[in-house]
């Protein structure tokens, strides 16, 4: 009779083959797409799309020629964000992998996974659209976005419907392409004339169809008043080329609180005439929420100004650096009398002699 395996043999046995099954699995998941888009498990689907907003114009092969892997990275990048975007998708990727999402059926596996996200959010890289620049194009829509400063300061997505005329087939043809040729007549022997005249090819027929589509657009942190985003074809269409542009120029709206001078921002704070004598702390709440806190423990007079570096608001270019936030203090004097007893006790503290000057202020 065989000896039975020891314990000990069986934990070895055991562990072996859970390290063959955590390998297998690690193959069947395939890539990290948390990991490509440097993400966590937990964000949100705006979150998703800014990190590849983020990471697809670092990491756009045009931008990158000297990287040879940038296609390939580009390539993860897509993948995941076509993934982690979808919330059907992000969940099947979740319990199984890569691997799972692709056998069901639910990745593009062939095509540009990267055409459709970049015609709505208005990339510019160059390329091959160059070669059309001689075609007939329809003319550009420019529409003003309202924002707030609050979009301005954390980022958003907003979604606009846009009701687009489509050129469709339509039955019959019709004169296109029409061009002024040189053409030679006989005049009889000996004799020609060149004469200059319009030619036209027969193309089908199309017609003017109203489609109603949704356009997401991306209110990045840091953006100016002013600054453009524009959809590729998504203008006025023309009959024999190419439709022309939306372009949605950002408007930022007025606040309550705060004007911003480029990546500075500057408040206003109203003080009681106690307070500027003997000091204070207090709180102002910024646009994401967060608390400024702002405390001074010697005298403030009527327009003193303070700075809070870092407190402004993001820049355009660099997300991780900030402006300034300039805080102007007034004061609220008492409406209240003073009796003769009160106002000799604030002779007493104050000790000031009287200051009369009489200057222009301008």
């Amino acid at each position: 009779m065989k000896s039975l395996k020891t314990p000990a043999k069986m934990r070895n046995l055991a562990l072996i083959f859970l390290v063959v099954a955590l390998s297998f699995t690690g193959t069947l998941a395939g890539r990290d797409f948390y990991k490509i888009l440097n993400i966590k498990k937990s964000a949100t689907t705006n979150e998703v799309k800014k990190a590849y907003r983020k990471l697809a114009k670092e990491l756009h092969p045009d931008k990158n020629q000297k990287d040879p892997n940038a296609s390939e990275k580009f390539s993860d990048l897509g993948a995941a964000y076509e993934v982690l975007s979808d919330p059907d998708k992000r969940k099947k990727y979740d319990r199984c992998g890569e691997e799972c999402v692709k056998k069901d059926g639910m990745m593009d596996m062939g095509g540009d996974p990267f055409a459709s996200f970049f015609g709505d959010f208005g990339f510019g890289f160059g390329g091959d659209h160059d070669s059309n620049r001689e075609a007939p194009k329809g003319a550009n829509i420019v529409m003003n976005m309202l924002v707030t400063l609050e979009e301005l300061y954390t980022g958003n997505f907003v979604e606009i419907v846009r009701n687009k005329p489509v050129l469709k087939p339509a039955s019959g043809t019709r004169q296109c392409n029409c061009r002024q040729e040189m053409v030679t007549r006989n005049l009889g022997p000996g004799r020609f004339q060149m004469i200059q005249q319009q030619v036209c090819d027969e193309c089908p027929n199309v017609k003017l169809v109203n489609e109603e589509r949704t356009l997401e657009i991306e209110i990045e942190q840091g953006m100016l008043d002013g600054q453009e985003t524009k959809f590729v074809a998504e203008g006025e269409p023309h009959m024999d080329g190419e439709p022309g542009d939306l372009i949605i120029v950002v408007k930022q709206a007025p606040h309550k609180r705060f004007t911003r001078k480029g990546d500075d921002v500057y408040t206003n704070v109203t003080i009681s005439l106690q307070d500027a004598l003997v000091g204070f702390t207090m709180e102002i709440p910024h646009l994401d929420g967060h608390k400024v806190t702002v405390t001074r423990e010697k005298v403030t007079w009527p327009g003193a100004r303070i700075r809070k570096k870092g407190e402004g608001m993001p820049n355009f270019e660099n997300n991780n650096l900030h402006g300034t936030l300039f805080i102007t203090f007034d004061v609220e004097f008492p409406k209240k009398d003073l009796t003769d007893e009160e106002k000799e006790q604030i002779k007493a503290i104050l000790e000031q002699s009287p200051v009369n000057k009489v200057y222009n202020g301008l």
